[in-house]
């Protein structure tokens, strides 16, 4: 096993659940959409609590998935017009429909990411507070969940993915906080 080809794989193949994330994230940001930021929860209360909370958006989850669908597009452009990509990955971009594909990526993502605001809402845990390590592992484990049934990788590659993106996590956090996009550092 190369170590080497495994790091460079399991970045590459999680990048549309990255990408997911950020484009929900960046929604938020753009004027425009904002006014489309519907709770999608659609403001359901468990125990007393809003499901999700205000945080989690139809607008996110419909830009996330989208810009998952551009990413895996771009990658499979990419593996066509490259010999390297199509030497080193381990599976053949030519057989991935990018909209299932990137659908999955980026609904898993931003699923997985609901899931733990539903966890952290009812733990009385307020949103944007660091909750370690489930909000490094949520987009992670939803990612990994909803395209397992599409793509099937081995063990260690699934491991790869999760050491990689966790912690890509906590450095995109913190590129976020220089860059002051976000309030804490971590």
């Amino acid at each position: 096993m190369d170590i080497l080809k495994e790091i460079f794989f399991a970045y590459w193949f999680f990048l549309p659940v990255g990408f997911a994330t950020l484009g929900a994230f960046f929604s938020a940001k753009i004027p425009y959409l904002k006014k489309m930021s519907y709770p999608a929860d659609f403001y359901l209360k468990f125990r007393g609590k809003r499901v999700f909370g205000s945080h989690k958006t139809i607008r996110g989850f419909i830009a996330g998935i989208i810009c998952a669908i551009i990413t895996v597009y771009i990658q499979i452009f990419l593996y066509d017009n490259s010999n390297f990509l199509r030497e080193t990955l381990y599976i053949d971009y030519y057989t991935i429909d990018p909209i299932v594909f990137g659908f999955l990526c980026g609904f898993g993502s931003l699923a997985g990411d609901a899931l733990k605001s539903f966890f952290k809402r009812q733990s009385n845990i307020s949103p944007g507070k660091s909750w370690f390590p489930f909000d490094q592992i949520d987009q992670i484990v939803g990612g990994i969940l909803f395209t397992w049934f599409y793509i099937y990788l081995s063990l260690s590659q699934y491991i790869f993915i999760t050491i990689i993106w966790f912690l890509i996590h906590p450095l995109m956090t913190f590129l976020g906080y220089l860059t002051r996009l976000r309030r804490k550092p971590l």
